[in-house]
């Protein structure tokens, strides 16, 4: 459990990837548990409701210490680590393009994880290129045990065996996985279904929260309804969906760009909470920032190319620079605002204007648009 004051005071459980809102009175009586222990007979009707959440246990257990200060507005809850650009995979549909070399140094990724930590961060994203190819993952690793954010290792599997999957320090691991096994191995490379597949298959086994990313592309259009019943029924605890943006190596594959209208009815697919959460009548990306592998800080890894700061100048810094953008100052005004937050804003970017509208989610919410398939 994290006991952070981000707007309001809240209690974050680490394992189950839920946060409260508590009330000033909870809030302290929940400090007083983390740092003294034991607890006031008035308080019986709260603490039997923690006990529920399992945000507090009857034995003592690790809980961080009371935050010391309150977090920046807004509060960042999620970073995004790209720890390194290199990649055992070409997929033709990647954004990023052909893998550099370029990778954080172990030492300045501790040095994010511990501010984000003292901004009162909530999860961390550990991705890349494919992030188990960097230099010194498994040292990295190492310092990721027992550190209280939620860790979650974004991969493409292929590195993942029975040998070091019980040794990963971190509470989830998403997959990505495009398709069934035709689909998915013609944009990602023959073989790689089974073992994406196998990889996801000895996370559950070894009693880790799994998710699952796939990209809409033509070859998996009649593969939704059929995907979804496979991970559901493995247990998988979030799909999250998307479409991918041509720039990078998808730029150089054309014939896998879909127009909106037909693409953007797959984004109703998925299921979990997903990573970006918002806030009441903010876009996309409020409380989210990406660090590049080359230090740089950006409003997501789509904006790499205008990074708002460096992690040498400290995150809060950075983090500061980075204007929420409001709902209103944006293109779109339909009666689905609030739940699609305007779409993604590098996609509208890419169709023609940054404040216009992300015609994908508009597709996905359009009430004419009928059944996918």
């Amino acid at each position: 459990m994290l006991l952070r004051w981000l707007e309001r005071p809240s209690v974050y459980h680490v394992d189950n990837d839920e946060l409260y809102e508590v009330d000033d009175q909870a809030f302290e009586f929940l400090k007083r548990c983390a740092l003294k222990g034991g607890s006031a007979p008035e308080e019986g009707e709260f603490i039997a409701y923690c006990l529920s959440e399992g945000l507090l246990t009857e034995r003592p257990r690790g809980v961080t210490a009371a935050p010391v200060r309150k977090s920046p507005e807004p509060s960042l809850r999620f970073l995004e680590l790209l720890i390194t650009e290199r990649c055992n995979l070409r997929c033709r549909h990647c954004y990023i393009g052909d893998p550099g070399a370029e990778e954080l140094p172990v030492a300045d990724i501790v040095e994010v994880l511990d501010e984000f930590n003292r901004m009162q961060g909530l999860k961390v994203l550990i991705t890349g290129g494919e992030p188990m190819m960097h230099g010194r993952f498994w040292e990295l690793n190492d310092f990721l045990s027992g550190y209280p954010l939620r860790k979650v290792l974004l991969s493409n599997g292929l590195l993942l065996n029975s040998r070091n999957i019980r040794d990963l320090n971190v509470e989830e691991i998403q997959v990505s996985i495009d398709g069934l096994e035709a689909s998915h191995d013609a944009i990602r490379g023959g073989g790689t279904f089974k073992r994406a597949m196998r990889a996801l298959t000895l996370a559950l086994d070894a009693g880790m929260d799994v998710s699952v990313s796939t990209m809409i592309h033509p070859g998996n259009l009649g593969d939704f309804d059929e995907m979804e019943r496979l991970f559901r029924g493995m247990g998988v605890k979030e799909w999250t969906v998307d479409v991918p943006c041509p720039t990078g190596r998808m730029a150089d594959n054309p014939g896998l760009v879909l127009e909106p209208e037909r693409a953007g009815r797959f984004l109703r697919y998925g299921f979990g909470g997903g990573f970006h959460s918002g806030g009441e009548g903010f876009a996309c990306g409020l409380h989210l920032v990406s660090v590049l592998p080359d230090g740089g800080v950006a409003r997501c890894a789509f904006y790499s190319d205008r990074a708002a700061g460096h992690i040498s100048e400290g995150l809060e810094r950075c983090w500061r620079r980075i204007r929420p953008l409001r709902l209103s100052e944006i293109g779109c005004d339909c009666e689905a605002v609030e739940e699609c937050r305007g779409g993604c804003r590098y996609r509208a970017e890419l169709l023609g204007d940054p404040m216009g509208k992300d015609l994908f989610r508009c597709a996905a919410f359009s009430r004419e648009a009928g059944t996918p398939g």
